[in-house]
């Protein structure tokens, strides 16, 4: 499985509340559109995922992101700038908001918008890509694990660069132990496919 990532810029810069709590909205994914880096997410595979995060981490106060792409799905909770506090299916789109936390790098992001800065936000997460022979484009596959939505500072800068980074590398744990997990999710039946790929993924993050 490879690390994949995708850049979103138009977000609103939110404050509510008599603490003017400070949020950012806008579109943190879309579905069945060719993005910049010419793969396809197929609705259903969004979808699904989401659902997912959305019921494990969004709705139990546990989806944090991070300032900044690290080179690994882990969530490090010393670079952690907001809380993910909602993630909504809109047609194509899946429309987020989150809160920016008191936290140091949550206050470099709110003192970045505060100086007018545009940032953007960018997905994180786990999956295999298999090309359509029809169209050349690569499509995102069922094993897709989203891991988180960061902010980032430049969501407009080289995406083959960024991308030529994290998908060039296999995660293993330190090395010694690589887990075949394109193999385990070949040899999974179709109904088990949910349990197994949450099973996978999280015995992936014990051991990194």
């Amino acid at each position: 499985m490879k690390l994949i990532t995708e850049h979103f810029s138009d977000l609103e810069y939110i404050t509510e509340g008599k603490n003017k709590q400070q949020y950012i909205r806008g579109i943190f994914m879309q579905s069945d559109i060719k993005n910049q880096n010419e793969r396809v997410y197929p609705h259903s595979v969004l979808k699904k995922e989401v659902k997912r995060y959305k019921a494990k981490f969004v709705n139990e106060g546990r989806a944090l992101g991070e300032l900044g792409h690290p080179m690994g799905p882990t969530i490090n909770l010393d670079r952690v700038s907001h809380l993910i506090t909602e993630l909504d299916e809109y047609g194509n789109d899946f429309i987020g908001k989150a809160k920016i936390m008191n936290t140091p790098n949550g206050e470099i992001v709110k003192n970045l918008l505060g100086g007018g800065v545009k940032l953007g936000v960018s997905s994180r997460g786990l999956g295999s890509l298999k090309k359509n022979k029809e169209t050349g484009v690569n499509e995102v596959q069922n094993d897709f694990v989203l891991s988180t939505v960061d902010i980032v500072a430049d969501p407009s800068a080289p995406s083959a660069f960024v991308n030529g980074i994290m998908e060039g590398k296999e995660f293993s744990a330190t090395g010694e132990i690589e887990y075949n997990i394109q193999n385990e999710i070949r040899n999974t039946k179709s109904k088990e496919l949910d349990a197994k790929k949450i099973e996978i993924f999280e015995k992936f993050l014990r051991n990194l």
